[in-house]
């Protein structure tokens, strides 16, 4: 049905449950594909021994280049990508493929929505050691937001000849920050309109358990921010914040495919502030390309 495509780095607990939920709470049979960044923790073991198809580096490629390298080999028409520490719950690939089966194209972008980290506050532990799986069985059904524009960015399902048009992610945002925005202006570029947040596409998210160790890292952030919101400034001509507000419209009530955003006053100023701060970081902060943004 799907290939759920797992980056994970050193984090064999939570991606042995995360596999156990697919396996449990899926109505289909899905291609469970993840990439091992190092494995120094029995990972490759682990996969060989469920009999699981998955890729490796002996270092660590980060999330792009995990996710693209694990892409490469799906054999289904679709690309879920999914984190290592997510649990996914009951009936989550029916309610995608009735999605899917409303559309009749490829040209769409859909996410779920994360439980305890992310739109829905739902606790039922934020490690593997409090997690109370009957709790979460017992309730996710009456925790609810509504259908969304834009995207919680993951898990996230495109079409996999889409995904191959477009490159995947771009690895120049190792090891991740600001590569779903990325990708979701690049899927714009190539004519996508439908960026839909589906509430009954549920996942609980024990939130990130190994980029909190690296949350200050350089790679990740810098003295004035984001690193990946300065490249994707960069890259496009505006800022993170201004493509999810105007052009995703990001968190509003799901309405249809979007159109071309409208240009008001503040649309502009807010524009005009993008491309201020694009002057500064491609010819001050980043002149001569000494903070290796490019």
């Amino acid at each position: 049905m799907f290939s759920i495509i797992i980056p994970t780095f050193n984090n064999i607990k939570y991606l042995k449950l995360c596999i156990e939920s697919i396996k449990k709470n899926s109505i289909f049979v899905h291609e469970i594909i993840p990439h091992i960044n190092e494995g120094t923790d029995g990972t490759e073991e682990y996969l060989i021994s469920e009999n699981i198809k998955y890729t490796i580096t002996k270092y660590n490629a980060g999330i792009c280049e995990g996710v693209n390298t694990a892409a490469k080999k799906a054999t289904t028409n679709y690309i879920l990508y999914a984190h290592d520490d997510f649990y996914f719950l009951p009936g989550w690939d029916e309610v995608l493929l009735k999605e899917i089966k409303k559309i009749p194209h490829n040209k769409f972008y859909l996410s779920g929505i994360m439980m305890n980290n992310g739109p829905l506050k739902f606790d039922c532990g934020n490690k593997l050691e409090e997690f109370n799986e009957e709790k979460l069985l017992n309730n996710f059904k009456n925790i609810n937001h509504f259908d969304f524009q834009g995207s919680t960015w993951a898990p996230h399902l495109i079409h996999k000849e889409l995904w191959n048009k477009v490159g995947g992610f771009s690895e120049e945002y190792f090891p991740g920050t600001g590569s779903d925005p990325d990708l979701n202006k690049k899927l714009w570029n190539e004519g996508v309109r439908i960026f839909k947040g589906i509430n009954d596409f549920k996942v609980y998210h024990f939130g990130s358990i190994v980029t909190r160790k690296y949350k200050n890292h350089p790679t990740i952030k810098t003295e004035s921010g984001s690193r990946g919101n300065k490249i994707f400034l960069l890259k496009w001509g505006m800022t993170i914040n201004f493509f999810k507000r105007f052009i995703l419209k990001s968190d509003k009530l799901y309405e249809g495919e979007l159109s071309k955003p409208k240009i008001t006053i503040i649309y502009l100023l807010k524009y005009m502030l993008c491309k201020l701060n694009y002057f500064y970081i491609k010819y001050i902060y980043n002149f001569n390309n000494q903070n290796n943004l490019k």
